[in-house]
Order: structure tokens, then C-alpha cells, then sequence
């Protein structure tokens, strides 16, 4: 009966590494490889700050061409927050702020504190257009007929 009982606890061993080796893959696998090859955004770059307590990342938002309706007869528009992990990377984009740039990304399943608050990582510029200046020549008689 001795053998029988070390046969079985061997099996059970080797069931369990393999186990724990398989979840240990798959959990790399989710915050590690990126659910999608890559992808572009582009819009008019809001900002990009340096942030957090423990781990500081830089984090950023960009605002998209259009509108999207977040609740049944509101209007809102489309924003794109992303995280940067190169610091040159985030120190250029701080410079762009208010252009209009297209950014590639890579987008992971999950987010880990140290690479940032969202899933979505900016890796490179790929352009960068002079955002339009709204026209402030405001005729003075206009005003007055109001």
C-alpha cells in the first residue's frame, strides 16, 4: 500500500506544477503580450502628464474628431487616454500639446501599475500637424447688433 500512496502523491505533484506553471504562463501572457498587433489614433493632443504616487507614469488624453452619445440624448466627444512608458516619448508629446498628431499604440488585455493606469500604450508619433487657430477677428458692429 506504501507504493500505491507514493505513486499517487508523485502524479498529484506533477499534475499541480504543471498547473501552477500554466497559470503562471497565462498571467504573463494577459499583462504582457498585446491583445492587438497595433493600432494608429490620431485627434488634437489634450495633455500629457507625469503621474502617480508609488509608480509614476506618464499618462496622456487626445481628443478625437466627432462626437459619441454617452447617455440617450447626450453628447460628448471621443477621448482617447493612453499610458507612455519612454520618458523622451512623453517629454516630446508634452511639447505637442494642442497639435494634431497620430499616435501608434499597442493596446494589452491588462494594465500593470508600473506601465500605466490604462491599457492602451503610445510607443511612437507617427505625424504631427499644426492644430487650426480659431478666428478671433470679431467685427466690433456684429457685437453691437446684439
Amino acid at each position: 500500500m506504501g507504493t500505491t500512496t507514493s505513486t499517487w502523491k508523485k502524479t498529484f505533484a506533477k499534475i499541480f506544477i504543471v498547473i501552477i506553471i500554466l497559470a503562471i504562463g497565462g498571467v504573463i501572457a494577459y499583462f504582457y503580450l498585446p491583445y492587438g498587433d497595433s493600432s494608429v489614433k490620431a485627434g488634437q493632443l489634450n495633455y500629457v502628464m507625469h503621474k502617480g504616487i508609488i509608480f509614476k507614469t506618464y499618462e496622456g488624453k487626445l481628443i478625437q474628431t466627432g462626437i459619441k452619445t454617452g447617455s440617450v440624448g447626450g453628447l460628448q466627444s471621443n477621448e482617447f487616454e493612453f499610458s507612455i512608458e519612454n520618458k523622451e516619448l512623453a517629454q516630446r508629446l508634452m511639447n505637442l500639446a494642442g497639435q494634431n498628431v497620430k499616435l501608434h499604440y499597442k493596446e494589452y488585455f491588462g494594465v500593470l501599475p508600473w506601465r500605466g493606469y490604462t491599457r492602451f500604450i503610445v510607443d511612437s508619433i507617427i505625424s504631427v500637424e499644426e492644430a487650426p487657430t480659431p478666428n478671433t477677428n470679431i467685427d466690433p458692429n456684429y457685437l453691437i447688433n446684439y
